[in-house]
């Protein structure tokens, strides 16, 4: 009877409350019960482990997501947050676990694939991520270079030539496509698929004059001389405008004796706004030496060298200098080296070989000052002191002679023959400067250091 009465009560009681709260409810008020603490709990520990992220704090910001975790764990995107917090902490192992439960709540979310390819990447995992990267190329065709270059890694060059010949096919040719093919036939050695695929380029597109180019490159360096010559002959034929051949066939043409189109070439090459300097430098370099060797072509070379002009690549000029100071003219041999000094001013070997002219040349004046500004720049060189000293004592500036030279002496490591060059210098400052006995101390000293 009383478990009758308290059912009864109990019911009654539930019926009552239920009438006297449904006249209280307001159905604008958000519901203050556990529900709703643990949802303003959960927002407010992942805003604080975005911020800690975000001031690189990635520990605190694992600890506020572990919290979430605690507080409800069905979210993905509190496992993406954890596995990228991980990833920067290089725990790669608990970055895994986290992404690939985020990946279980969202199968197809390729923001989390992503994340987790670049796990596998970071620890060179190659195995796993290539099965990640066949689930992004669903997603993004643009992985399958990605899949290419991880086929490389695994050595599974044929898989990677396949994709990068589809690629190829649909996309056209691409430089970094090119690097990754070439570098599969590197490691294979196979050259004559290289070329197979370069000469098929040719015959596909044959008013593609980098196509040429390139064959012709490939071709010589496997030493088909004979095949080379005759692409660059062909692409000239195609392309009779074309000024990047020159750089081919001017090499062809020394090696043949055809000096008359070898120095044509060589012209077209210096003249051109397409070619770069250093590639100008390397032709240039060829002349001189073409030139060396034949000497009745220097006035080819007189005219090749108008061309290069002060706003050419340093190399160049460079080149013409060496020339000219072989070929014992140096004057010419000077006015290129300060052009050259115009473009690299703190070149000190340039510095050196200009001073050296100087003094040759009887540029006392010009040396000595030149020589003490670029002291400011090198006040260790012991070099420079001595040319310094040696254009004072052609002046008869004999204290600044002695000054300079005593000053390098202190510079001056393990070079006797420099030493005995001081020494002579000193010799001649002090018989100037009518110090007969210093005059003749150093002398001993310079005499002695020949013996």
């Amino acid at each position: 009877m009383k478990h009758q009465i308290h059912i009864f009560v109990l019911v009654f009681g539930i019926l009552l409350f239920q009438q006297h709260s449904y006249g209280q409810v307001d159905f604008n008020k958000r519901p203050d019960d556990d529900l709703g603490n643990v949802e303003d709990a959960y927002q407010e520990a992942f805003f604080e482990a975005l911020k800690q992220k975000g001031i690189e704090n990635y520990q605190r910001a694992i600890d506020a997501l572990l919290k979430c975790e605690s507080l409800d764990d069905t979210d993905a995107a509190l496992y993406f947050e954890l596995g990228k917090n991980y990833k920067q902490l290089k725990n790669f192992g608990a970055a895994e676990s986290s992404l690939k439960e985020a990946l279980s709540k969202q199968p197809e979310n390729e923001w989390f694939l992503d994340e987790l390819y670049d796990v596998y990447i970071q620890q060179n995992d190659i195995d796993k991520a290539v099965k990640t990267v066949k689930q992004l190329v669903k997603y993004h065709p643009d992985y399958k270079q990605d899949l290419a270059g991880l086929y490389i890694k695994a050595k599974k060059y044929k898989n990677a030539l396949e994709i990068l010949d589809a690629l190829d096919s649909k996309l056209g040719i691409n430089e970094d496509r090119d690097y990754m093919r070439n570098q599969i036939y590197n490691i294979t050695g196979k050259d004559e698929d290289r070329i197979e695929n370069l000469e098929k380029r040719v015959a596909d597109s044959p008013n593609n004059e980098t196509n040429y180019l390139t064959l012709i490159y490939r071709y010589s360096e496997s030493g088909e001389k004979v095949k080379a010559f005759n692409t660059a002959k062909k692409l000239l034929e195609i392309k009779p405008e074309s000024e990047l051949v020159h750089l081919a066939l001017y090499k062809f043409y020394l090696e043949s004796d055809d000096t008359q189109n070898a120095i044509s070439s060589m012209k077209i090459v210096l003249k051109s706004a397409q070619i770069n300097a250093d590639a100008k430098a390397k032709v240039l370099n060829d002349f001189v030496s073409f030139v060396s060797r034949h000497p009745e072509h220097e006035s080819d070379l007189l005219e090749a060298t108008t061309i290069v002009d002060a706003n050419e690549n340093s190399k160049s000029l460079l080149e013409l200098a060496q020339y000219y100071l072989k070929s014992n003219d140096k004057v010419k041999a000077l006015t290129y080296y300060n052009q050259v000094l115009k473009q690299e001013p703190n070149n000190f070997n340039v510095i050196k070989d200009v001073l050296l002219l100087q003094l040759d040349l009887n540029m006392n004046a010009a040396a000595e000052s030149k020589s003490t500004e670029v002291l400011e720049l090198f006040p260790a060189q012991p070099i420079l002191y001595l040319i310094n000293g040696v254009a004072n004592n052609k002046l008869k500036h004999s204290k600044k002679a002695i000054e300079s030279l005593e000053t390098g002496l202190v510079y001056l490591v393990d070079d006797i023959k420099m030493e005995g060059d001081f020494y002579t210098q000193l010799s001649l400052a002090h018989e100037i400067a009518n110090n007969i006995s210093k005059s003749k101390a150093f002398a001993k000293k310079a005499e002695a250091l020949k013996q």
